[in-house]
């Protein structure tokens, strides 16, 4: 990638969080069960909920997403929790409420956090305001 950009950063975030989501459930090892499963008439069903399916992410995103979780050891916590949550698309009411600012403060607190991602990235001495 030639030059790093606010956007392409955004969007890398987005597809980390997205990638998150897709990988399967963290389950305690060397637990199973024995017990057959239990085949439950048509009736039964009709309340439970259907069973979620979750198509696992390419190994290529796996890699873009720890790539991606690198990068936020270059901003502070409150920075961190900013990007991660407009990456999980929290909607910006609830990040005000969260930070407890103005939406525009908000908006402009992640684009400083973006760029100083980008201007690590692109190798700046220092972040270049956006």
């Amino acid at each position: 990638m030639a030059e790093w950009t606010v956007d392409l950063v955004a969007d890398r975030f987005w597809e980390a969080a997205r990638t998150s989501h897709r990988l399967p459930p963290v389950r305690v090892q060397g637990y199973f069960n024995c017990w057959p499963a239990i085949q439950r008439m048509p009736w039964e069903n009709l309340g439970a909920e259907p069973p979620i399916i979750r198509f696992p992410p390419e190994p290529a995103a796996i890699d873009r997403m720890l790539e991606t979780m690198q990068w936020v050891l270059w901003l502070e916590v409150e920075q961190r929790h900013l990007v991660w949550m407009r990456a999980e698309r929290y909607r910006w009411k609830e990040i005000c409420c969260r930070f407890g600012c103005d939406r525009t403060t908000a908006w402009r607190r992640w684009q400083a956090a973006l760029a100083i991602v980008v201007s690590q990235l692109n190798g700046a001495t220092k972040p270049v305001a956006a």
